[in-house]
């Protein structure tokens, strides 16, 4: 058995999880053993966005490097051989670029290099394959042997065959010796662990020059792609996440961002054999793969003995470096599987390691390369120290790609028959197999996770659908995500249940079915299992997005595949007024855009938007665009609503999920308050981050409290419960659960303007629960009492409390009216957690239309 000793003490309150280690930490060791990045902490996101406690998030790409039209996809397509060249547009330099200091290559040194290497070599071709969200360019490196347009197409059919055809293709004996084994290297998506692309570009000039016969014939067998740059905005800026603020590794179920949607295509078009994802820092260099829990929904025999091998290749390549922990301070690689207890998981599907086997990866990395040189060592450390570190991890990283490829070509018959082994079961709709004990040394029962999988899945049309606009969101991203998605062409009945003509129909007998049911399934509580995660451990499209998701034991005959959903989009015929139910996040959106140009909307019961007859046009434009459905409205009454005008202490999440709805929306944070904050263009005020009421100046506490007289306010987590109790609003105590819990939850919703109408889970990470309720105070929503935890990870602490028990039938949601009028909502749940809860989006909506539009009216009790 491997080596698995008892986990590190896990303090389930502590400030951050902290890594198992093989190493004992030495008193001299300058880089001490790897604080774990879970989120930004227990409540993942302390820190306001966009304001200045958050430098650098938010910011404007310079003018000189925007380039604002996207541009087509480019990537692995059958018309065009190779090399494709293409001169790349070069950025005006940027002093500012936050790779100088270190010695790496700036942004806008990238394509001026890669421009010089297509014209040294026809081995190298680049395009751009993506924009991010500040604008930069997104390079895609391929090295490979010259190919004829003729070539390129057999490879294309291949590849299509090996997804497509998979039995037909592990017949063909002649298929591996003709097919280029695709490699896919993805550096730098953590804008701040910047030398994986100073290795690519390294690795690519090595290739592309080298006359040593055996690169001659890797390239002639093997098709390299490297994305040079995951985050190009994060590595201008010196920062972790996105432009947007957004930690793009943990965003590929839910593809909120331009950059990991780009990436995504790229793995579809490309379907990688194999990929490594250079990060940093953890000392001695980290090499997946991982500890249990294992994903249930991948084929894990073949991924598991694929990504040991290659893992064990890249160890003895960065060992053999010599460096060393007394001559340079680093410590040898280590490999979570074989040598930690838990902790360091490929459970969830958010990260580029554990989505790319979903798209024919049978082996596929996280590497961690060693010496710190971001956060507070960027800061503090000699520039000398910082560019001895970068350049030992740059060799590291290279190190890692060289045994990476050498892998690739030395199974390259394996890999292949590997990889349409993974597509033949899904095609042929096989249970899941469960991986033998021993199938490699150390792999133990604690290891094996598997699933069932159902016949099919079907979103049902008409009136078992909950949401015909969540039901179509749903269908367009399982096909983007290339899950085979079909409509069905007549009523059919599987078992006691009629499904009408047009349901969709997701036939689990499907190459990427491991897919499919990682975002359709449930999910599962593996709370008894493991004791420590590395980061969520539930989420459900199937529950968390809005539409009604069926897991069926037949498929009907008469499912026509589909490119796209139908269009939803209505409005009635005849001439009253009409209504439009804010159940769903593009309704909101519909909402929004009315309310932007001026339309006369008031705001009815139970969450419904009623609008004149006379904007009928106004109607069916949004209609069309959001593809929402309006129906006749019964009463013409309600309190009239203008756009909301929102000040927000929140994440970067949450800032982008309430612009994204269509809100107006102004950063705020403590020190925005204390500078002298202009209440009037504010309705409500959302605080979730980044605001203490205990840290504000008597002036402005005092222009807050007058704010609280006619403005309503929305609050979240720990730091709303404080926020709400410092201000005197609602008469509510706020109970934490355990601080790294975290997944789907059962809840129970009342009639309240924020309850009605919402779906029957909700999501939770730290969650919290409010006792102690005031008279007036009203539940929204409710912990069931069954459960509540569906699928995800929730202990009890140590001392026995803070479990999914104990928040059983406990309020998750409340609202209310404090004594000066002000109207309150208060989350205990996450129901805009990294943008992926979309159902759960109209909640807070809801919260929002109700505080602006009832704050400063009579106050009446619940």
């Amino acid at each position: 058995m491997r080596l698995r000793t008892a986990l590190l003490g896990v303090a389930v309150s502590a400030a951050l999880l902290v890594a198992p280690q093989t190493a004992v930490a030495d008193p001299a060791d300058p880089q001490p053993p790897a604080v774990r990045e879970f989120g930004n902490g227990p409540e993942r996101n302390e820190v306001a966005a966009g304001v200045p406690e958050q430098a650098g998030t938010l910011r404007a790409v310079p003018e000189a490097e925007r380039r604002p039209e996207q541009p087509p996809h480019a990537g692995p397509s059958r018309e065009q051989g190779y090399p494709r060249q293409t001169r790349l547009p070069e950025p005006a330099e940027n002093p500012a670029d936050a790779s100088i200091k270190l010695g790496l290559m700036p942004y806008h040194g990238i394509a001026p290099k890669l421009n010089e290497l297509q014209k040294r070599s026809d081995r190298v071709s680049v395009e751009i394959f993506g924009r991010t969200h500040q604008g930069r360019d997104m390079y895609l490196v391929t090295v490979t042997a010259p190919e004829s347009p003729g070539q390129a197409r057999e490879q294309a059919r291949m590849r299509d065959r090996i997804e497509h055809d998979p039995a037909g293709a592990a017949r063909d004996r002649n298929l591996a010796k003709r097919y280029k084994a695709p490699l896919y290297v993805n550096a730098n998506i953590h804008g701040n662990e910047w030398e994986g692309t100073d290795a690519v570009l390294r690795t690519v000039e090595e290739l592309s020059t080298s006359k040593d016969p055996a690169v001659t014939a890797l390239l002639a067998k093997t098709r390299l792609y490297f994305n040079v740059t995951a985050n190009p905005d994060g590595r201008v800026l010196g920062q972790r996440p996105n432009g947007a603020g957004f930690d793009l590794n943990r965003d590929f179920i839910t593809a909120s961002q331009p950059e990991t949607q780009a990436m995504r295509q790229l793995m579809i078009d490309a379907q990688p054999v194999t990929m490594i994802d250079l990060h940093g820092y953890v000392n001695g260099t980290l090499i997946e793969p991982t500890t249990p829990p294992h994903g249930a929904n991948y084929e894990y025999d073949l991924f598991i003995k694929n990504t040991y091998a290659n893992g064990l290749g890249m160890e003895a390549a960065i060992n053999g470096l010599g460096y060393t922990f007394d001559k340079d301070g680093v410590r040898p690689a280590q490999i979570p599987f074989r040598d930690d207890p838990e902790g360091w998981d490929d459970w969830p599907p958010i990260f580029t390691p554990q989505y790319a086997p979903f798209h024919g990866a049978v082996a596929s990395h996280t590497v961690e390369i060693p010496l710190r040189v971001n956060n507070a060592d960027y800061n503090s450390l000699p520039v000398e120290e910082l560019r001895r570190r970068s350049a030992i991890n740059t060799d590291v990283a290279a190190a890692a790609i060289r045994a990476t490829y050498a892998f690739v070509q030395s199974r390259h018959d394996q890999l292949i028959a590997d990889q349409i082994e993974v597509f033949r079961r899904g095609s042929k709709g096989e249970p899941a197999k469960e991986v033998p004990v021993g199938i490699v040394p150390g792999f133990g029962p604690e290891d094996v996770y598997t699933t069932t999988y159902p016949r099919a899945y079907v979103i049902p049309a008409g009136a078992g659908q909950r949401s015909a606009t969540a039901a179509a969101r749903l269908v367009d991203h399982l096909i983007a995500n290339d899950v085979e998605v079909g409509r069905a062409e007549r009523e059919f009945r599987v078992g006691r249940t009629t499904y009408p003509q047009g349901s969709y129909v997701v036939d689990m007998r499907q190459p990427k079915r491991g897919l499919a049911n990682v975002m359709l399934e449930q999910g599962a509580d593996i709370s008894p299992r493991v004791d420590a995660m590395y980061d969520i451990s539930g989420w459900s499209h199937a529950l968390l997005w809005g539409a009604t998701v069926q897991p069926v034991d037949s498929a009907p005959a008469h499912a026509k595949p589909v490119k796209a959903a139908a269009p939803t989009g209505s409005v009635p015929h005849g001439w009253s007024a009409l209504a439009l139910k804010v159940g769903d996040a593009k309704e909101v959106m519909a909402l929004n855009d009315l309310l932007a140009d001026g339309v006369a909307v008031k705001w009815g019961e139970n969450g419904t938007a009623i609008v004149p007859a006379s904007e009928r046009d106004a109607a069916r434009r949004v209609a069309d665009r959001y593809g929402v459905a309006f129906t006749q409205a019964g009463k013409s009454g309600g309190t009239a609503l203008t756009q909301v005008r929102i000040a927000a202490a929140a994440s970067a999440d949450e800032l982008f999920t309430l612009r994204e709805m269509g809100f107006s929306v102004t950063p705020v944070s403590t020190q925005v308050l204390n500078d002298g904050f202009d209440w009037d263009g504010t309705d409500v005020l959302y605080v979730s981050s980044g605001l203490s009421h205990a840290g504000l100046t008597p002036e402005a506490r005092a222009a807050l409290d007058a704010f609280l007289t006619t403005g309503g306010v929305v609050t979240r987590g720990s730091t709303g419960v404080t926020f709400n109790a410092a201000a005197g609003l609602l008469t509510v105590t706020g109970v934490a659960g355990r601080s790294d819990a975290n997944g789907v939850v059962r809840t129970v919703s009342s009639d309240g303007p924020v309850g009605a109408g919402s779906p029957e889970h909700s999501f939770v990470y730290s969650p919290r629960w409010f006792t102690g309720l005031g008279p007036e105070v009203r539940v929204e929503q409710a912990y069931a009492t069954d459960g509540p935890l569906v699928a995800g990870h929730w202990r009890a602490d140590a001392n026995g409390v803070g479990g999914p028990e104990s928040a059983r039938g406990q309020a998750a949601v409340v609202s209310g009216r404090d004594e000066r009028g002000a109207a309150v909502v208060m989350f205990g749940t996450e129901p805009m957690f990294r943008n992926h809860p979309k159902g759960l989006f109209s909640q807070v909506a809801r919260a929002l239309y109700w505080t602006s539009s009832v704050t400063g009216a009579a106050v009446t009790t619940p």
